[in-house]
């Protein structure tokens, strides 16, 4: 029995060279397993951990969202793709898409398939009719967390980074695999920025580590404790953190969870930013016309063709249909001056109308994502594309278009 492991290690099996680590507090012993996503040893330890029968619980490092998607892969097809959109969720579908192409790419390049032992956790579970506690934080929380806790040149950054991770035919690297083999998913998305980068780091691990041994002690405890054998299994990088938390936190885990669960304050400027710009704009537009109503004309019309056909060229490059091309060209300079809705949301709208995705689109969006043609092909995933493309016609068109404008209003005669 697992009772007679030392902290150190445990008996020699399938997990002989694992980390192992047993912790006991407050009545309740956890055996915390370190894995690598990407090892069958690890996935066979797990199995062979669970069968043993030494345990009344088994813990793993999943929130429930990527619990379902393990559970159930075909729960993409439910999504409500204009919600999405709408509800500002895009991006975060995004950055999952990019994450799903990341380990689909991995998976077939090295014919292994990251978090099996998760996979094999859940059914041996399951299979020994034991508990499974999902100890992990939301994975949405963490991304904002780190979204709101960098500077914005950072953010560029991790942008351009999941977008170049995306569109890339290059093969992964075993460095990449090795990251795999120490952390998660996630960790080995944005290795190169947490490295070099203590705010990234923050909420990316070391919260995690603290919010998952916040997890453990408050599904474990009750009065008597409601489990007394946990099995914890987790990525090999959360197991010196994950173990420190657990031994020396005095404040009440539910104080903790409650903190780490908290979004950081969002800057005030950046809801003032795009009245702002409306005002600046439309002040010109009252100068311009005071001028002389051609000149007040001209301006306007600059903006709304540059507006135009930026974000028109951004739905084309998406293969948007053509009356969507058209939807864009007409909605973006005036969506441009109202910033509660964007070019983006109208064109994905038409688009989703003209053309909505079909029951395949959907049980065939994570593989197509891997595959810079499949971003095209698949209608969901080519939904989100002329969104954001669209999205960032409209944008530079601002921009172009305010130099134009004021270069007209205050430059020389």
């Amino acid at each position: 029995m697992l009772e007679n492991a030392s902290e150190e290690s445990a008996r020699d099996f399938a997990l002989d060279q694992q980390p192992l680590k047993v912790v006991e507090r407050e009545g309740v012993r956890y055996t915390i397993l370190g894995t690598a996503h990407v090892s069958k040893a690890s996935a066979d330890a797990v199995q062979e951990l669970i069968d043993s029968g030494d345990f009344d619980a088994v813990a793993i490092e999943l929130d429930q969202n990527r619990y379902n998607s393990l559970t159930n892969p075909n729960s993409v097809a439910q999504m409500d793709l204009f919600q999405v959109i709408r509800q500002g969720k895009a991006g975060m579908v995004a950055a999952n898409l990019a994450l799903g192409a990341f380990q689909q790419r991995i998976a077939e390049q090295f014919n292994i398939e990251p978090g099996q032992e998760m996979r094999v956790a859940i059914q041996a579970s399951k299979d020994a009719n034991l508990p499974i506690l999902l100890i992990d934080r939301d994975i949405g929380v963490t991304l904002r967390r780190v979204y709101r806790n960098v500077p914005w040149w950072q953010r560029l950054n991790i942008f351009s980074g999941l977008i170049a991770s995306v569109f890339s035919n290059e093969k992964i690297s075993e460095d990449e695999i090795e990251r795999l083999k120490q952390g998660d998913m996630l960790e080995s998305t944005f290795a190169e920025f947490a490295q070099s980068s203590e705010r990234m780091f923050t909420p990316l691990i070391a919260e995690r580590d603290q919010y998952m041994a916040a997890e453990l002690r408050i599904q474990a405890i009750a009065e008597p404790p409601k489990y007394q054998r946990v099995l914890a299994v987790i990525g090999a990088g959360h197991l010196k953190g994950l173990v420190e938390h657990l031994k020396t936190d005095q404040t009440p885990p539910e104080t903790l969870k409650e903190s780490l669960n908290k979004l950081p304050p969002p800057s005030i400027w950046p809801k003032f930013l795009p009245w702002i710009i409306v005002l600046i704009f439309v002040v010109g537009f009252i100068i311009g016309f005071r001028r002389s109503p051609e000149f007040g004309l001209s301006l306007i019309m600059d903006w709304f063709f540059i507006h135009g056909v930026l974000s028109a060229l951004g739905a084309t490059i998406g293969l948007a249909h053509p009356l969507t091309i058209i939807g864009a060209f007409f909605a973006s300079p005036f969506t441009s001056l109202n910033p509660l809705i964007g070019a983006g949301f109208v064109a994905a709208g038409i688009e989703l109308w003209l053309r909505k995705p079909q029951v395949g689109d959907f049980s065939s969006l994570r593989k197509d994502v891997t595959t810079t043609r499949g971003w095209w092909r698949n209608r969901v995933a080519r939904t989100l594309l002329i969104f954001f493309l669209t999205s960032l016609g409209s944008a530079a068109g601002t921009y172009i278009a305010g130099f134009k404008i004021f270069g007209k209003l205050f430059g020389s005669s």
